[in-house]
């Protein structure tokens, strides 16, 4: 897993962004910070990471905002947060009944080309929230779609706010009904940040 400040400007409150597969800063960097520094994690080919995590401790407050497979990922360390938003994402985001269906996410991993990787992507937007190209590798994205299988969330960890778009084609929106117990809230795909000018309008 790798780690990126989007701001760093030493106040006193930090806003942690758990990312998407595939994803750069590219979905939210043009969210403004106001008063936060923001800290992303992203790529999680490996859930190891070289970020200290004591540095959190100046912080006096901190708070999630997770985003797709990144609302399970962020279950996985034990951050103390004082507010925790998921993002179009649940503690199973490949599931039958939960998630994307395991058959289509096993046919999305053994058939991946750069074609099929950029539909997929080209998926997570809608006419609404069109970003720039991602700049990602696309042989990671392959292994780090193998390697997201592979992890279980903690279920014990609990979300204070659920966001769910009316028009999900990656996690489709009855599954994420499903698991939350809530209706959609936002009018978007699965990537709505563009309808949002500040971080913490999703708090």
């Amino acid at each position: 897993m790798r780690y990126k400040w989007l701001y760093k400007n030493n106040n006193n409150k930090l806003i942690v962004f758990f990312n998407g597969w595939g994803m750069d800063e590219s979905v939210v960097k043009h969210l403004d910070p106001e008063n936060n520094d923001v800290l992303m994690f992203y790529d999680y080919n490996s859930l190891d990471c070289d970020f200290d995590f004591d540095l959190l401790d100046k912080f006096s407050e901190i708070n999630l905002i997770a985003w797709s497979m990144g609302v399970m990922t962020a279950t996985l360390f034990d951050i103390k947060y004082n507010k925790k938003t998921a993002v179009n994402g649940t503690l199973k985001p490949i599931d039958n009944e939960f998630g994307i269906p395991i058959k289509i996410y096993e046919l999305t991993l053994n058939n991946f080309n750069i074609n099929s990787a950029e539909k997929f992507i080209s998926n997570m937007f809608d006419s609404k929230t069109k970003i720039e190209k991602i700049h990602r590798d696309y042989p990671e994205l392959k292994t780090e779609l193998a390697s997201l299988r592979t992890y279980k969330a903690n279920t014990n960890f609990h979300y204070d706010r659920v966001i769910i778009s009316s028009k999900d084609k990656i996690i489709p929106t009855k599954h994420q009904i499903a698991f939350w117990g809530i209706s959609p809230n936002i009018d978007a795909g699965h990537a709505p940040f563009l309808m949002f000018k500040k971080w913490s309008e999703l708090l």
